[in-house]
């Protein structure tokens, strides 16, 4: 069992994310694991559990969520506190706080009282972090399943929004993803044989299969079941998309199914820009430094590259680890709450 003195959480819908620092504060240890929480919070006790059980039963636990906006619960509300009693059932036999955002860290066992503040704050944890490690400039955390546009300077998060009904309004939050997002969310039609098409509005494939035929998949970034229960293979994936367009796999169309990916990826990435150029705009400058993190921040990296701003990845920032860099940027809300705990300690 390895010992360690804190652990930092982002307790999603889809996955939880695990970051586990050592008595000398250094990050040692990363983890993930698929939750399905819209199935039961029986899901989600087991992950945490499952987690929690490989280090020490001493360790303090900081977590940030966004567990609430699961349907499983019946509003946001109650997911958080839906969430929190989890939690405690699964970590309150050592110190356990949850990141509030602004307001910072508070006792789980009052977590009614600060829903609001608690609920979907994790992008905050890492801007916040970055805030105080660059001038600044944008983080762009492209999850499996959402975007998150991020401004940050003068030791501040310099987002318009804070809930995610703002931060849609004000295009810092995306529902694009590069794991789970549905085809059919990617655009209405798309150009095969000479024509363009209409995508069928059928949960048929999903952007990991875009980027996996397109070649830009990280491997261990898609943990969920595919749309179809299928392979996670190229043939897979190619069977998968082409169904969009009424069409079946064969070897023949492996080339027309890559060119189509291709197509789709470009539409995501088209979105993304829209979104990014929206936020800069309501920057004093330019931003002339883009910050990429998430399983998806190769395509953040793209759009850094189409725009001539510099790019850093968030790999090269929470850790000098190599082993650990790039799967503490797949989980940066986890490292980032676990580092602000750290600092209040």
């Amino acid at each position: 069992m390895t010992h360690i003195a804190r652990l930092g959480w982002d307790v999603g819908g889809a996955h939880v994310k695990l970051a586990a620092f050592g008595r000398d504060g250094r990050l040692a240890a990363v983890r993930i694991v698929p939750c399905p929480v819209w199935k039961g919070e029986a899901h989600l006790a087991e992950a945490v559990r499952s987690l929690r059980a490989e280090f020490t039963a001493d360790a303090a636990s900081a977590v940030t969520m966004t567990a609430e906006v699961a349907d499983l619960w019946p509003d946001r509300r109650a997911g958080v506190v839906g969430t929190a009693a989890v939690l405690l059932r699964e970590l309150g036999g050592a110190p356990l706080a949850l990141f509030a955002g602004p307001e910072g860290f508070v006792p789980a066992e009052r977590a009614a009282e600060h829903a609001d503040a608690i609920g979907s704050a994790n992008w905050y944890a890492s801007a916040a972090v970055l805030s105080h490690l660059l001038p600044g400039g944008v983080l762009l955390d492209i999850g499996s399943t959402t975007a998150d546009i991020i401004p940050f300077g003068s030791g501040r998060v310099a987002a318009r929004g804070f809930t995610d009904a703002e931060r849609l309004a004000n295009n810092e939050l995306i529902y694009t993803g590069a794991v789970r997002t549905p085809v059919m969310a990617l655009a209405t039609e798309a150009p095969f044989n000479g024509r363009w098409l209409p995508l069928m509005a059928e949960h048929y494939a999903t952007t990991a299969d875009v980027h996996r035929l397109a070649g830009d998949l990280p491997e261990g970034a898609d943990l969920h079941p595919s749309a179809d229960g299928g392979p996670k293979t190229e043939e897979g994936s190619a069977r998968r998309l082409l169904r969009m367009v009424g069409q079946d796999f064969n070897p023949a169309t492996l080339p027309k199914a890559k060119a189509l990916a291709r197509h789709l990826a470009e539409a995501q990435t088209h979105r993304l820009s829209r979104a990014l150029d929206c936020v800069a705009s309501g920057m004093e400058a330019e931003p002339e430094l883009i910050v990429g993190a998430g399983v998806g921040r190769f395509l953040a990296a793209r759009l850094a590259e189409r725009r001539a701003s510099a790019y850093l990845d968030l790999a090269d920032v929470l850790t000098d680890d190599p082993a650990l860099a790039g799967p503490a940027a797949d989980c940066a809300p986890a490292v980032a709450v676990g580092l602000l705990a750290a600092a209040l300690a």
